[in-house]
């Protein structure tokens, strides 16, 4: 299931999209949202660099990172820029919602 689907299901609001970090980094600026949900594999700016970005721009953004199983290190890498928590990818819609919820309390 993709994670924008299980975001509505669970009555979560998707603010928007992006394509890769750089658009993320705008959409954020332009959006503001709550939560940001990001993969770290992207093209042009990857995840972990438009995480710093956003950071850089708002230190009190909160951000997940969406990763393969596999990337542990960059999974490290993440949380040290400033990720609040991340989920593996095939996503279980449980972690989603538990990592959602105390990212946002």
């Amino acid at each position: 299931m993709k994670l924008k689907d299980i975001l509505s299901k669970n009555g979560y609001e998707v603010a928007d999209e992006a394509q890769n970090g750089q658009e993320a980094f705008e959409k954020y600026q332009a959006t503001k949202p709550d939560l940001v949900t990001m993969d770290i594999t992207m093209p042009e700016v990857d995840g972990i660099q438009a995480l710093k970005m956003i950071r850089e721009a708002d230190a009190n953004a909160k951000v997940i990172m969406c990763s393969a199983m596999g990337q542990q290190g960059m999974v490290m890498d993440a949380i040290r820029a400033g990720a609040v928590d991340f989920i593996v990818k095939p996503f279980d819609t449980d972690r989603v919602i538990k990592a959602i919820d105390k990212a946002l309390s």
